[in-house]
């Protein structure tokens, strides 16, 4: 398989999942790659993986809800490695939100991996990048984030968050060398879509997933909404008036 230009990554979210897919498959062309999850002894299984096909995997144990210690750790990483080429803010929390029953605990949970670790994930070094005029930042949002879905209040406007920050960044960073990309994955095999009770249309495998994300990545698109039947289906949805859509959604149900 052939290097990338990356030399060093950093990829939360990578205990299990589309975090732990896209770290082996940095790693397996040639990237370090500190991958950083809350369950050390998942990442350290991960490494061993690794180690076994000849990659490089470091594990991180990291919680990004805590954004202080994500913060300064993020930076410790980058000077220690000569700087981070590649930070991926996969991590991400998801649990019902009804309107109806709404809970703050989870919507405060949602909250603090979602908006606030994703933030200060992909904030850590963005400095440092433009001072060095090179970098890349990718943000995993969500397809959810382009309507408010049903019993999903927390889950869909932290995604749209992390849509519309990725937006700004894209906008400030042209021309500093630094890229952005915000990928918007559909339904996709997870710990987390294992919980769900209702059918999930166009469901894609993890490995199918992770290709399809990593050369996004690797292309340097600056959006990529995938698989497109899910994605063009939610970009109809996103242009429905109020009344329409509130409709769709009593009918969804």
């Amino acid at each position: 398989m052939a290097e990338l230009s990356y030399r060093t990554a950093l990829v939360t979210g990578a205990s299990s999942g589309l975090g732990r897919g896209l770290a082996l498959w940095l790693a397996r062309r040639g990237v370090k790659v500190y991958a950083a999850a809350r369950r050390r002894e998942n990442l350290e299984a991960l490494a061993n993986e690794a180690r076994a096909a000849h990659a490089h995997i470091e594990p991180v144990e990291l919680d990004v809800a805590d954004a202080d210690t994500t913060l300064a750790r993020i930076r410790e990483l980058d000077a220690a490695c000569g700087g981070l080429d590649l930070i991926i803010a996969n991590a991400g929390f998801g649990q019902e939100t009804s309107g109806k029953r709404i809970k703050w605990d989870i919507v405060q949970k949602v909250i603090d991996v979602n908006v606030t670790g994703a933030a200060a994930t992909l904030s850590a070094v963005l400095p440092q990048m433009v001072e060095r005029k090179r970098g890349h930042i990718v943000g995993v949002a969500s397809l959810a984030a382009f309507r408010g879905l049903p019993r999903n209040a927390a889950y869909s406007a932290s995604k749209a968050f992390l849509s519309t920050f990725m937006e700004s960044l894209r906008v400030d960073l042209r021309g500093t060398g630094v890229q952005v990309t915000c990928l918007y994955p559909g339904f996709v095999k997870s710990e987390m879509t294992a919980q769900n009770k209702f059918q999930m249309p166009f469901l894609l495998e993890t490995e199918e997933a992770v290709e399809l994300m990593a050369r996004a990545i690797v292309r340097g698109d600056s959006q990529y909404a995938f698989p497109w039947q899910m994605a063009r289906v939610m970009g109809l949805v996103k242009q429905l008036p109020n009344a329409l859509f509130d409709a769709a959604m009593r009918k969804t149900r």
